[in-house]
């Protein structure tokens, strides 16, 4: 009888990897930060930040699964599938049963809180699974950033419902994020079949695209909230300058890298700035 192939020992490091640690961590400490800037108890802050911790982590393991083949393609030697330090079937066990606790967590907070922030997790995984390859592929983004700070605002008691500019800002950032994260593998996509707007627009247009609606999300985050902007608002807004300009820059080949986590970094650099300038974001 044949002998079954020899799968390779699955190392904590591997599947952390596969999580895509950079935008799962910020996208996670940006909606724990909200929840205790929204008034969200203790308890429940921490219920918040396990929802989307889970949610996150099943959208990184989805993609490395569904991926897999494509990555492989291209010698993506950063993914661990690539490296052979995981197989996809595990990847997809776990993309799966994170999916299902991401559900429970979120849904234990309640109905309309649980709802909105299934937004961003149902929203990555259709990214995922052929949204990417359509003009439509900013949507994903778009919905799920612009559903997380309201399903964050709704898990606090007797919370109104988010501020517009809260929501409009998590949808610029998201947008700006998503145009940002595709600018260092516009050429594998296009190998491998992934046609998405970016790749549509070009890796310059899509670059100054990414920028104006960076710098229009900072804007909102300043001057949306009552009142005239605080100190804390005005350097959030110097902060947001050299993040623009990454992100314009990232429709070059030596600069296409830095984009993506200068927006993340200002994503929450900005979160921090709204909890130190008080801005009632419920």
């Amino acid at each position: 009888m044949p002998a079954e192939p020899v799968r390779p020992p699955v190392s904590l490091r591997a599947l952390a990897l596969a999580t895509h640690p950079g935008p799962t961590v910020a996208v996670t400490v940006v909606a724990t930060l909200l929840a205790l800037a929204a008034g969200v108890p203790g308890g429940r802050a921490v219920l918040v930040c396990a929802a989307v911790l889970a949610g996150q982590a099943s959208i990184g393991w989805s993609n490395d699964w569904l991926d897999a083949d494509r990555d492989r393609a291209v010698a993506r030697s950063d993914k661990p599938v690539v490296q052979g330090a995981v197989v996809p079937e595990v990847l997809r066990t776990l993309a799966l049963g994170s999916a299902a606790a991401a559900v429970v967590l979120s849904l234990s907070l309640g109905v309309v809180p649980g709802l909105l922030l299934l937004v961003l997790v149902v929203s990555g995984w259709a990214y995922n699974a052929g949204l990417k390859r359509t003009a439509a592929s900013v949507l994903p983004y778009v919905t799920g950033f612009g559903a997380l700070p309201a399903g964050v605002v709704a898990a606090a008691p007797g919370a109104p419902a988010a501020p517009w500019w809260l929501v409009a800002a998590g949808a610029a950032l998201g947008a700006a994020a998503h145009l940002a994260n595709v600018a260092p593998d516009l050429e594998d996509d296009l190998a491998t079949g992934v046609r998405g707007l970016p790749h549509r627009l070009g890796a310059r247009l899509s670059a100054a695209a990414g920028a104006v609606v960076l710098g229009g999300a900072s804007l909102v985050l300043v001057l949306g909230p009552a009142g005239p902007p605080t100190a804390t608002g005005w350097v959030g807004l110097a902060l947001a300058v050299p993040a623009v300009l990454a992100a314009a820059l990232a429709g070059t080949a030596r600069f296409r890298r830095l984009a993506f986590p200068a927006v993340m970094l200002l994503t929450v650099l900005d979160v921090v700035l709204l909890l130190a300038g008080g801005a009632a974001v419920s």
